[in-house]
């Protein structure tokens, strides 16, 4: 099978095609045909080597993918062959290929109402936002730093669906689209600095990194916290650095989220694997609104 691996740590352009034997499912275990791959921050840190959680190259990128059934590994009883499922996959050997290998638990049936693209742009992205927001509650003032890009908009729209009073940080540009989606209150990054234009915040979401932490505990009510998905953690106990969790269970209690219209991905960009060098500059470039998702190789 064709696979996009690296041998070293660099630019996009250490990105390439390679030919790689189908991996074969271990109990537990579901191969994947892949029908489209999303592309998240994460893919271009590790390739620059930013981030090493996946050790020294060759290893193959992607988290995201959607796509369907080709073989169970000894014992999976949740699914069948032929089935459209989509997920998240922690390996060296990722969704930038053809097939990939995927523990049953990280799988789920593909929402009925999304094609490939669009359930491949999500588990990262969603379960990110979902496991960060799952202690809003109605009324609630939910603060969303770099609210229009792929973690944040759909930040928005859970908090919104919570019943959260919900303030987003972005470009003005991404204004009316974030409305669209759910935001009350929104400030230009650019031109305003939010400690000046916000306070009595429950939770702040920070997506951004750098001191926005630090900045954010300030316009935090007396029991409200800041959780993080960026940033260096911060000795304070108002304070939750968040790392995400790959879960199939999840993605399926969100599914009717999606399947009812109140959660929706936006794509910005839909290449095919074949340009993932291309890919992975419009990534790094951080002007992104939404996700940018790989379509595989034609047959």
């Amino acid at each position: 099978m064709k696979a996009i691996s690296q041998r070293s740590i660099g630019g996009p352009d250490v990105l390439e095609t390679v030919e790689v034997p189908i991996p074969q499912p271990a109990p537990g275990e579901v191969l994947v045909r892949v029908a489209a791959s999303g592309v998240n921050p994460a893919d271009w840190k590790l390739r620059s080597g930013a981030v090493t959680v996946l050790g020294p190259p060759p290893f193959t990128l992607g988290f995201d993918f959607s796509g369907t059934v080709r073989e169970l590994g000894e014992g999976v009883t949740e699914f069948g062959v032929g089935d459209e499922v989509f997920g998240m996959v922690l390996s060296r050997d990722g969704a930038y290929a053809e097939y990939v290998v995927v523990p049953v638990a990280a799988l789920a049936p593909k929402p009925a109402t999304l094609d490939h693209v669009h359930a491949a742009a999500l588990p990262t992205a969603v379960l990110t936002a979902w496991q960060a927001l799952t202690e809003v509650r109605p009324g609630d003032r939910v603060l969303i730093h770099a609210a229009a890009g792929g973690v944040g908009h759909l930040a928005v729209q859970i908090a919104s669906a919570a019943g959260a009073h919900v303030i987003g940080t972005a470009r003005a540009a991404n204004h009316e689209f974030l409305r669209e989606l759910g935001a009350n209150e929104l400030i230009d990054y650019t031109t305003t600095d939010f400690t000046t234009a916000v306070a009595d915040i429950d939770l702040a979401y920070d997506l951004v990194g750098g001191d926005y932490s630090v900045r954010s505990l300030a316009v935090l009510r007396p029991d409200g916290r800041v959780v993080d998905a960026q940033g260096e953690p911060i000795d304070d106990p108002r304070y939750h650095r968040h790392y995400v969790q790959v879960s199939g269970a999840d993605l399926r209690e969100i599914t009717p989220l999606i399947e009812s219209g109140k959660l929706r991905v936006e794509v910005e960009r839909v290449l095919s694997i074949a340009d993932v060098v291309e890919a992975h500059k419009l990534s790094e470039s951080g002007r992104v609104r939404g996700k940018i998702v790989l379509t595989t190789w034609a047959d």
